[in-house]
């Protein structure tokens, strides 16, 4: 092999990662609030990726997830196909565990995730603590009969609380309220059918429930502009 072509052979996955990193970089849109959603998408969207989760669709999970944090978060396309991935695998790494040990190995992927989306938001939050607090409520989910009632909803609520860095308390409807969807959702999934009548009551409690984080979220927003006025 000439020296020529040994310094392209050698050149040419350097310069494939170098493209990849440039595009990474410049790819970049300005960051945006984690306020700015829009409830009915995000349930709807959601509603899908839960229906798609349970029938093992992993393609069509990927792309859902990955339009939503394209319209919802704010993610460029190709960071939120890569931010998708990470997501897709912590759910299908999670889905195949038995124990807290496999659940465990979800936890990288999901912390991946939170830092894409940190590096996106305006708004400050603890990348850890907020993957920590969403793989607890998988867990939570999962073993919900060893777990006494209500745990759920306080993790739900945690979880927001750390996003947006308001008390607990204020996310309590919104947390009520997806439990309740997650519920409905435990019915079709042991029934092993849902009609379209069921998943559209799902959505519908989705929505108010992301209404209710939506509303929350304003009136922080609301009360630091009337702070700042003063």
């Amino acid at each position: 092999m000439t020296s020529f072509r040994r310094t392209l052979l050698y050149a040419a996955p350097a310069a494939g990662v170098l493209l990849a990193l440039t595009v990474w970089a410049t790819d970049a849109p300005p960051a945006r609030s984690l306020r700015d959603f829009q409830p009915a998408e995000v349930a709807r969207l959601e509603t899908a990726m839960w229906k798609s989760y349970y029938a093992h669709e992993r393609l069509r999970l990927f792309g859902q997830l990955a339009t939503l944090l394209r319209e919802q978060y704010h993610l460029s396309r190709w960071r939120a196909c890569v931010t998708a991935y990470r997501a897709a695998r912590a759910a299908a790494v999670f889905q195949r565990g038995h124990s807290h040990a496999d659940y465990e190995k979800a936890l990288p992927h999901i912390v991946s995730f939170y830092a894409a989306i940190r590096r996106a938001s305006s708004d400050p939050f603890d990348v850890q603590r907020a993957a920590r607090l969403e793989l607890d409520w998988w867990i939570i989910h999962r073993e919900r009969n060893a777990h006494a009632p209500g745990d759920l909803e306080t993790d739900l609520a945690a979880l927001q609380a750390e996003l947006y860095g308001l008390p607990a308390p204020r996310f309590a409807e919104h947390a009520r309220l997806r439990a309740e969807a997650m519920t409905l959702c435990d019915r079709i999934v042991q029934s092993g059918h849902g009609s379209d009548g069921e998943w559209a009551e799902i959505e519908s409690v989705l929505r108010r429930s992301w209404t209710s984080l939506r509303q929350a979220a304003e009136r922080q927003r609301k009360e630091l502009a009337a702070d700042s006025a003063r």
